[in-house]
């Protein structure tokens, strides 16, 4: 069984996400160290007040944006496949553990579903006049190209890497992506109004 070298953080990494991390700890330069030379993954785990998470994702370092003098690294991740901890072990200054792939049930994503969310996504940049390039309909896990495109809470992000239905993580991002839009709108008006002296101007 394979082993693995951990990075708990209080951030959920995706399949497919990129996330840039500062690695000032000497432990965790040591580990990002290894996986460059060895060109190797390590783990990303969501450590937050409920403890350390048994899943997690595997993270493969793409691009060195900086390094220090002092050994600190400014670095770009990537999710790649994930991962559920079978048994801890020992014997290094970071963290490493025996893993297992966590991966989905049989079953076949509802078109229906993914329209929905990708409907839900485009709205949501409308909400916000971004410009983040959305993901092709039939891409594998296109809940989690989705989802790793918008800055969400650890929890829902968790809540989504140990599903094993990408049915069901559609269905769920589309929720997240609609309420997201909803309170941007929600926001929007709050602001006229308040700009307005608490009054709605019609448009012209």
């Amino acid at each position: 069984m394979p082993e693995l070298g951990l990075f708990p953080l209080s951030i959920v990494l995706l399949p497919t996400e990129r996330v840039p991390l500062h690695i000032f700890e000497e432990r965790y330069q040591e580990l990002i160290g290894e996986c460059l030379k060895l060109e190797r993954d390590f783990g990303l785990l969501l450590a937050d007040d409920d403890g350390l998470r048994e899943v997690g994702c595997r993270a493969a370092v793409i691009e060195v944006l900086e390094q220090f003098d002092d050994g600190r690294l400014n670095v770009v991740v990537e999710g790649r496949e994930r991962f559920r901890i079978v048994r801890h072990t020992s014997g290094r200054s970071f963290s490493t553990a025996e893993v297992e792939p966590f991966v989905d049930e049989a079953g076949t994503p509802d078109p229906g579903a993914a329209a929905r969310a990708l409907d839900a996504f485009r709205r949501l940049l409308e909400a916000v006049e971004a410009e983040v390039e959305p993901p092709e309909f039939g891409e594998p896990q296109l809940s989690f190209a989705l989802a790793g495109r918008v800055e969400l809470e650890p929890e829902p992000k968790q809540e989504l890497l140990e599903s094993r239905s990408e049915p069901e993580r559609l269905e769920r991002v589309a929720e997240l992506l609609e309420a997201a839009a909803a309170s941007v709108v929600l926001a929007e008006e709050a602001r006229r109004r308040a700009s307005g002296n608490g009054k709605v101007s019609p448009p012209q």
